[in-house]
């Protein structure tokens, strides 16, 4: 199987596998609203993690903390669009973090 993260994701939750909550974008606005939706239901940050199809996401700078819905805005607005080991990255996932 070739998933993103995003797909394994509801997958796992699908068959009641615990995940924390999470919610796709692809563009800024649409993180910025993910975002606070996750931080207003109580997460103390929201992770936004490029959507690419290969690992390394983290050390590429894919994978980016905010505490704000604005923090998180500005977040996809730098990964959307980057390179990750040769795939493009067109949306994210907007995850519930955890301390």
């Amino acid at each position: 199987m070739d998933l993103y993260e995003y797909q394994a994701r509801d997958l796992f939750a699908a068959h009641g596998v615990p995940v924390l909550d999470g919610r796709l974008a692809t563009s800024p606005q649409e993180a910025q609203a993910a975002a606070a939706a996750l931080l207003a239901q109580g997460a103390p940050l929201v992770v936004v993690k490029a959507q690419v199809k290969t690992g390394g996401r983290g050390k590429a700078g894919g994978v980016r903390l905010a505490r704000t819905a604005a923090g998180a805005r500005q977040e996809a607005e730098a990964v959307l669009g980057m390179d990750v080991k040769g795939h493009t990255v067109r949306s994210v996932l907007v995850a519930e973090g955890a301390d």
